[in-house]
């Protein structure tokens, strides 16, 4: 047990140190100000895909038609739909002038459905910026103000919504998404390369820190034209990962942002959407390497899951040990629970957690070695 406790020490330590860092240096898009300027506005086309979203498009779409900001429309593709998704953007399109509702062409096998409806709104938008959402975002009335000051910064951002969590699924599985976020990536990393990264590597490895959130990211259109929009990524099931990392290869910059008080999001709305939803990009996001997958999962029991059992198991030293590593896990967890709103009782089910993920890797290793394919939005991925 003690070898065991040294691996989870160590990969706690190391959690430590990304997490201090990301507490001081992620952004929050909250504390950007507001845009001003003498003169002429930027317009700014905000870009929403929407496939059988009846029960979240018309809050989108209403959000962001409430926008604070003074230039700006709002397009919406409905990537042909079978609810009755398409009936509500008939209707809020009748009686909305800015609101742009765009009937989608059917997808072409060699695209994916997300980037085919990106790439579509790319081409009907007319904004300097382009700011791209999910159907299940909603925005703050200050957040496209605030999107386009930070764009005068950096040529692209992407916000991590603040995520609703309503269900007791949802409670357990969203924030370990957030806590992997901010205990293994430093967002500073993403905009720009490690120090400790030698020179000549920089431009041939560091691409491999980017990483964006595609529920919510902006580009300024001059950047978004030269890395060649989504057509560029248009079969990645992550594609957001993949902007961010074309996005730096070329010698741009993308910036990272928290959306508290300015970006939400309800990922999903029931556990089978949650599996799935998470099933289609949980092993493509470890980039199919069975080897970094499998000993990711490996790891991820050693630290949390083990400690819990050798409060219960160990002699007394190996208790004090395991129970100083549990301590830190759970004030980790409820620092976030606390800027993201989320209930800090569920962190304590943190055991729980991570078996779900367990089972989530085991079906995506499965879908892997036998050809099976997630179903999302009605087609295979």
């Amino acid at each position: 047990m003690d070898i065991i406790l040294y691996i989870a020490s160590i990969y706690i330590l190391f959690t430590i140190f990304v997490f201090t860092r990301n507490w001081f240096e992620f952004r929050s898009l909250a504390d950007v100000e507001q845009y001003e300027s003498s003169s002429k506005t930027p317009q700014v086309s905000i870009c929403i895909p929407a496939r059988n979203e009846e029960a979240v498009i018309e809050r989108c779409v209403t959000s962001s038609l409430q926008q604070n900001y003074p230039n700006f429309e709002v397009l919406v593709l409905d990537d042909n739909s079978t609810d009755n998704t398409t009936a509500i953007l008939r209707k809020l399109s009748g009686i909305i002038n800015n609101l742009h509702h765009v009937q989608g062409k059917p997808k072409p096998d060699d695209w994916l459905g997300k980037p085919w409806a990106c790439h579509q709104l790319s081409e009907k938008a007319t904004g300097e910026f382009l700011v791209f959402i999910d159907a299940d975002v909603w925005l703050e009335e200050d957040a496209v103000s605030k999107t386009v000051t930070a764009l005068q910064k950096s040529d692209a951002i992407t916000v991590w919504p603040k995520q609703k969590v309503v269900t007791f699924w949802e409670k357990l599985v969203i924030p370990m998404i957030y806590y992997g976020l901010y205990s293994l990536l430093p967002s500073k990393y993403v905009e720009q390369n490690p120090k400790w990264l030698p020179k000549s590597l920089q431009k041939k490895l560091g691409h491999h820190f980017a990483a964006a959130c595609g529920q919510c990211i902006a580009f300024n259109r001059s950047c978004y034209n030269r890395i060649g929009g989504h057509q560029s990524v248009k079969q990645q099931i992550v594609e957001d990962v993949e902007l961010a990392k074309t996005i730096k290869k070329n010698g741009q910059k993308i910036i990272m942002y928290d959306g508290v008080d300015t970006v939400n999001c309800r990922m999903y709305q029931s556990h089978r959407e949650l599996f799935e939803g998470l099933r289609k990009n949980f092993f493509v996001g470890f980039g199919r390497n069975v080897p970094l997958f499998s000993s990711m999962a490996v790891l991820q029991v050693i630290a949390y899951i083990m400690p819990f059992w050798i409060l219960i198991t160990g002699n007394e030293d190996q208790q004090i040990f395991a129970a100083t590593l549990i301590a830190i896990i759970f004030l980790q967890r409820w620092l976030l629970d606390f800027k993201f709103g989320w209930n800090p009782l569920v962190s304590l089910l943190q055991p729980l957690t991570i078996i779900w993920y367990e089972v989530l890797g085991i079906r995506c290793l499965w879908d892997h070695f036998t050809g099976s394919k997630a179903q999302w939005k009605g087609r295979e991925v």
